[in-house]
């Protein structure tokens, strides 16, 4: 089975990839559930609720639930790619505009460039 979409980082102009790198700081069990829920909706895109919520304009969120306790990766997509903008721990039950409003931020950067 071929995946529908590519997934790719959100690399910032200096070169880092802050997604990547908040991974890295997961424990091995988190990062595994993360990834195959991003896994999920590469091979099955377009998906919905549960797994999937729109935020408005092009962001997108995979919405994935650990074992006690909820993360969150943002993300849009060009063209047939899933570019990871942003990841979290979530702590509140909405999205924080904070975390909404860096991914809105790296999104920007991306169309400039």
């Amino acid at each position: 089975m071929q995946p529908i979409l590519d997934v790719r980082f959100f690399r910032t102009d200096a070169g880092t990839e802050p997604v990547r790198e908040w991974l890295k700081e997961l424990p091995a069990i988190d990062r595994r559930t993360i990834g195959e829920d991003i896994k999920t909706v590469q091979f099955g895109w377009p998906l919905g609720m549960p797994l999937v919520g729109h935020l408005g304009g092009d962001i997108w969120e995979v919405r994935i639930k650990l074992e006690n306790r909820i993360a969150r990766v943002l993300f849009v997509l060009e063209g047939q790619t899933m570019l990871l903008l942003h990841g979290f721990i979530k702590k509140q039950q909405a999205t924080p505009k904070p975390d909404l409003d860096l991914a809105r931020d790296r999104l920007k950067q991306l169309r400039r460039r």
